[in-house]
């Protein structure tokens, strides 16, 4: 019985095979799928393969309808949209038995594709735009990678943020989610890595700046690291030049009022947003 029962489930897994080769579906892909979507909910937009074991004429690709059904061969309108993979074969294995069409069907389903289909990256990025999203456990840092990861050039724009913002549909309800990327890796929070869904738009804002002018040696914009100094800032403009200090230095910041003040700070201090350094003229 046990011989029977392996046979036949080897049977499945060629016949299994041998319609996502006759589709020109890439096997890596489709055992990623088969394996781990079980639990997946299928909506609207959802791409799913439908196979029949000993039933090849009821290989079907289609794609859920936007109320939530599909139209398969001998029993027409099936809802499954809300159902979990395993639930929907369920569903159709049912239909399939009661109108007498398979004794004893097993449904086998597939995701092909995630429903929509497409997150936006935008922001500081090196190459910002749509692209696909071809599993449904496709995570942030995958779609950073697709856009080039975070642009960090030093220029006019100051490059890219440390922190990204995700914002889309959860369950219905409006998402927004502000995430640490360098805090996933450098401390080890694999959880801020995020699955993301159909629709959804990650943003990259551009990295904060301070202001360098006066005696330094390379005046101008900066972007701020992560935990930067003022002297780590000064630093980054060259230091002082020949004729300047940091004895003395200035640091015109905004207060909650927005009102510029001129304050006095630590070197280990650490920078702020918009903070403006002025380096000195030595007297001496």
């Amino acid at each position: 019985m046990r011989h029977c029962l392996y046979i036949k489930s080897l049977f499945i897994t060629l016949l299994a095979l041998t319609a996502f080769t006759a589709h020109g579906v890439e096997l890596e892909t489709t055992e990623i799928n088969s394996t781990q979507s079980k639990d997946y909910t299928l909506a609207p937009g959802d791409a799913i393969r439908v196979l029949v074991f000993q039933n090849p004429d009821l290989t079907l690709d289609t794609r859920v309808t936007e109320s939530g059904s599909i139209t398969y061969p001998l029993i027409g309108s099936v809802k499954v949209g809300n159902m979990s993979i395993a639930q929907a074969e369920g569903a159709i294995a049912s239909a399939l038995k009661s109108g007498g069409f398979v004794q004893q069907p097993q449904v086998n389903i597939v995701l092909l594709q995630v429903r929509g289909n497409q997150v936006s990256v935008l922001g500081a990025v090196n190459r910002p735009g749509r692209f696909p999203l071809e599993s449904f456990n496709t995570k942030l840092s995958d779609m950073l990678a697709y856009a080039g990861g975070i642009n960090t050039s030093i220029g006019t724009n100051g490059g890219g943020a440390d922190q990204v913002i995700v914002v889309g549909i959860r369950n219905g309800v409006p998402f927004r989610k502000e995430i640490d990327i360098p805090n996933i890796f450098l401390n080890n929070h694999p959880q801020d890595d995020i699955e993301v869904a159909a629709g959804d738009v990650i943003f990259v804002p551009t990295a904060p700046q301070y202001y360098i002018y006066g005696e330094a040696q390379r005046p101008g914009s900066f972007r701020i690291k992560r935990n930067m100094t003022i002297q780590q800032a000064v630093a980054e403009a060259g230091g002082p030049s020949v004729r300047g200090t940091e004895r003395g230095m200035k640091i015109y910041r905004s207060n909650a009022n927005g009102e510029l003040q001129v304050i006095r700070t630590k070197h280990t201090d650490l920078v702020q947003a918009d903070d403006v350094i002025f380096v000195t003229e030595s007297l001496f």
